[in-house]
């Protein structure tokens, strides 16, 4: 693997565990797309750092569980713009 892969995916995985961040936002972040991200933090993040790798996991799966909470939000959010206008 190349090292500014490497490189990129332990940023990942310290930008998303520092910030609680989604796989949308780190993306956006390090101009990349999702896929990118998402191979980084489970495939090559697993054979780099193990430990790591778990640890972004469980933001992982903390952003999955609440990520219905977000989104309700957002269209909540929605809502109230357009009954404003």
């Amino acid at each position: 693997m190349k090292d500014y892969i490497e490189e990129r995916a332990v940023a990942l995985a310290l930008y998303i565990i520092e910030n609680k961040a989604t796989v949308r936002s780190a993306a956006k972040k390090f101009s990349v797309s999702k896929s990118t991200v998402h191979k980084d933090i489970t495939d090559r993040l697993a054979v780099i750092d193990g430990r790591l790798c778990r640890r972004v996991g469980s933001v992982l799966a903390e952003n999955k569980a609440e990520r219905h909470l977000r989104g309700g939000m957002a269209t909540k959010e929605k809502y109230r713009k357009l009954h404003d206008i």
